[in-house]
């Protein structure tokens, strides 16, 4: 039997019935001050699309937008730099960052010198 989300002692219905006041107050600190100050037009922006009830997913280079019980069941695609990386919404992501689910960095992994190279780059040694 699983067991029942809750976020900071409250159940997701309770999340989402309660006003952006009350639930800006059991937040962390860092979201609390960024949702405080308001939000940006381009994250107005999303949430507004995302109440419109679209059937295809939402694409967005907000990275820094908090995710909200709103949002819960929504799909977002988020921008990494590079492509848009698609994210499905669950309850375990309340109060964390869109952008922390869209990883904008990769290991590197170095080939062969090029053509250009300089003469001590050049040097490959055998196998």
């Amino acid at each position: 039997m699983p067991k029942d989300f809750k976020y900071r002692g409250k159940t997701v219905e309770e999340l989402q019935s309660m006003s952006m006041d009350e639930f800006i107050q059991i937040l962390p600190s860092r979201m609390r001050r960024s949702l405080r100050r308001g939000l940006s037009a381009e994250q107005r922006v999303i949430l507004e699309k995302l109440r419109r009830d679209s059937v295809k997913p939402l694409r967005t280079h907000a990275r820094d937008m908090i995710i909200l019980p709103e949002m819960i069941g929504k799909t977002i695609q988020v921008y990494t730099g590079k492509e848009f990386k698609e994210i499905n919404i669950n309850e375990k992501m309340i109060g964390h960052y869109l952008g922390e689910y869209a990883i904008s960095i990769t290991r590197v992994r170095h080939g062969r010198p090029g053509i250009g190279a300089s003469r001590s780059s050049m040097y490959i040694p055998l196998k």
